[in-house]
């Protein structure tokens, strides 16, 4: 039997791409699923497409905690923070895309912790999943934004490790640099270049997550070389630096 039979599991932005695939895999797992997306269209879809394991719970990630809780019979074992927002464009992009981004891809987060935390410390058990991206660990050229909250995402996971795992919170980062999803598409030309080459598909993401969560890994890297240039960030910055610069250069003469 699955460690995850019987869980109670959110996942937000869970209409397509990673999420979708979260969806379908902890369902899959035994675990009883809300699937959450900003389009109740798409939610509904793929909680249909799984069955009577799954419920759509439509909205807003960052205010779903406690409708979600209820649809589950309320309790949240595992949440998986997926919901994202690939937001271009550079540091004079407009204060309202910094903005979204910001609510999107941090705060969205602390509300959910915000609210999960006392259940899951009072039992001494649970589970925060946060699809950050390698953009997260490392930048992403032409993208400000979402590479600067991004690493305010994985911020907050590491804090979040760092200040609970005595108490039986899990906390878990993922980390993949190009994934086959509409986001891809949305990164345009930057996207061609630097993610395409090497993306995957969602589900391999979601099969080197369960991998770290039966290892108890914090950190899970989908693309296995984002390790070498995370280490080669922290230890020759302006070499590594100089590297990016170069594909910025790129990107710009395409």
């Amino acid at each position: 039997m699955s460690e995850y039979q019987d869980q109670r599991v959110v996942v937000t932005g869970a209409g397509g791409g990673i999420g979708a695939a979260l969806a379908r895999r902890f369902a899959a797992e035994g675990a009883t699923v809300v699937v959450n997306d900003l389009d109740p269209a798409k939610a509904a879809s793929v909680a249909g497409g799984i069955g009577a394991r799954a419920i759509a719970v439509p909205g807003d990630a960052s205010a779903i905690v406690a409708q979600a809780r209820e649809a589950l019979g309320g309790t949240v074992d595992i949440y998986c923070a997926n919901a994202g927002l690939a937001s271009g464009g550079d540091a004079f992009a407009d204060e309202a895309v910094w903005e979204a981004a910001w609510d999107t891809n941090v705060m969205a987060h602390v509300r959910a912790a915000r609210l999960l935390l006392p259940d899951w410390l009072e039992r001494g058990d649970g589970r925060f999943v946060s699809t950050v991206s390698a953009a997260g660990l490392l930048t992403m050229i032409g993208a400000a934004p979402y590479s600067v909250t991004k690493h305010g995402a994985l911020a907050f996971a590491e804090w979040l490790s760092l200040t609970y795992r005595h108490r039986g919170v899990q906390v878990h980062a993922i980390c993949p640099q190009g994934v086959r999803t509409d986001m891809l598409t949305a990164a345009g030309s930057a996207g061609e270049l630097v993610l395409a080459p090497t993306a995957i598909e969602p589900e391999a993401v979601v099969d080197a997550l369960f991998d770290g969560m039966e290892k108890g890994r914090f950190l899970i890297l989908p693309h296995p070389e984002v390790a070498d240039f995370y280490a080669a960030r922290a230890t020759e910055p302006d070499r590594w630096l100089s590297g990016m610069n170069h594909l910025q250069q790129k990107w710009e003469a395409r």
